[in-house]
């Protein structure tokens, strides 16, 4: 585990092993996978973060989400389609219970 500044980067497998440890931590945790950005995990209780770095980083997660649909050219539609879908299958198959 690296420290950083107030926040702490771990690899997938490291954050997998020691998840008790992290879910004790009061500091935010990078997850990455292969050199790159794979998740962020903000523990309890959420004012660990200032306010405008939570907005910050959700900005910059937000505009990484808008690259990756326009380089797969998916719409809005479809995704919402194809979620719409994944629920009906999913409720008709606990109805079946």
């Amino acid at each position: 585990m690296v420290y950083g500044g107030h926040m702490r980067l771990s690899t997938v497998r490291e954050f997998r092993d020691k998840a008790t440890g992290f879910l004790r931590a009061t500091a935010p945790v990078l997850v990455t996978r292969r050199g790159r950005l794979a998740g962020i995990f903000f523990p309890r209780p959420e004012i660990t973060l200032p306010l405008e770095l939570k907005r910050e980083l959700f900005g910059m997660l937000c505009a990484d989400i808008k690259r990756q649909l326009q380089r797969r050219r998916l719409s809005e539609k479809e995704i919402l389609g194809d979620f719409g879908a994944w629920r009906k299958k999913r409720r008709a198959t606990r109805r079946r219970r």
